[in-house]
């Protein structure tokens, strides 16, 4: 039975922040995002690791993205990188990726990268030697799932973020299989994998390699947009960069998520809310509780 994810238990795994405390106190982020198809994926993603409270984010993507990128979210810094036939990164690329790894606190590799023979290869280049912790999302678990397996870094813990449908083409199943053992499926390929998995979608699953099994009670059918995962992974990658664990950083991420999305649905409606907006309600929740 899964516990649920409680607003006790995310206020107290967040510490505050000490009054010496400078950028370099709460961690760096590599984003690897984004292509000429899905420009806003990365700015959502990027934005959520800084919303989040990360000290530093940086942006891997093509030049496109980045110049996007660049004049929404001005408090990012930026690898630009060349670009594959496909509008994504080429991977040629993946070495320059890995140098820019050096001094990370975490990774997020796969929102809006485009299912590609580039991001396979992109997946397997850099995961594996990353020594960070790392969130997978999107086309990054869409390359994994096509791999058969799923790289890990060195040393640190991975994260994956599926929505049913990925989580289908990781375990070979119809996504219908997915939603009927949602709890029991995510806590088998947790414990498989060794990995956090945050099984999106009502009532988000999140399972620890060791068995824990939590349920969100946050959130509405007004995150079922496009952009909502992108903005939840940066949330997640930002948590960690800050040197959370793994499982409170996925808690803390998946009820914040979920609770701005609420207050989102109580100021503009279901229809109106979009992924955006989630960022102005989240620093509310930050400031009524001090953080």
């Amino acid at each position: 039975m899964a516990q649920p994810i409680t607003e006790e238990l995310v206020w107290r795994s967040l510490p505050t922040r000490q009054a010496e405390a400078h950028k370099g106190s709460f961690g760096r982020v590599l984003c690897v995002a984004g292509s000429a198809a899905y420009r806003g994926a990365a700015a959502l993603a990027a934005e959520g690791a800084l919303r989040s409270g990360a000290g530093i984010v940086s942006l891997a993507a093509v030049e496109p993205v980045a110049a996007a990128v660049a004049a929404r979210t001005p408090e990012c810094t930026f690898l630009p990188l060349a670009m594959g036939q496909d509008g994504g990164i080429d991977s040629a690329e993946a070495p320059k990726v890995r140098a820019a790894l050096q001094g990370c606190t975490a990774l997020l590799l796969g929102p809006g990268l485009g299912n590609t023979a580039d991001t396979a290869a992109l997946l397997r280049g850099v995961v594996p030697g990353a020594g960070c912790a790392t969130v997978l999302d999107a086309d990054g678990l869409n390359a994994a799932a096509a791999l058969g397996r799923l790289p890990k870094p060195s040393g640190a813990p991975l994260v994956i973020t599926p929505h049913p449908g990925e989580m289908a083409r990781l375990c070979r199943l119809s996504a219908a299989a997915v939603n009927a053992d949602r709890e029991a499926l995510a806590a088998r390929f947790a414990r498989a994998w060794g990995c956090i998995v945050v099984l999106k979608g009502h009532g988000t699953v999140v399972a620890g390699p060791g068995g824990e099994v939590f349920r969100n009670t946050t959130g509405g059918p007004g995150l079922a947009r496009g952009g909502s995962g992108d903005a939840l992974a940066g949330m997640l990658a930002g948590l960690l960069a800050q040197g959370l664990p793994a499982l409170p950083a996925a808690l803390c991420a998946v009820w914040l998520h979920g609770a701005a999305a609420d207050a989102c649905e109580r100021r503009l409606g279901q229809y109106g809310m979009l992924p955006q907006d989630l960022f102005w309600e989240l620093g509310r929740l930050f400031a009524a509780h001090g953080r």
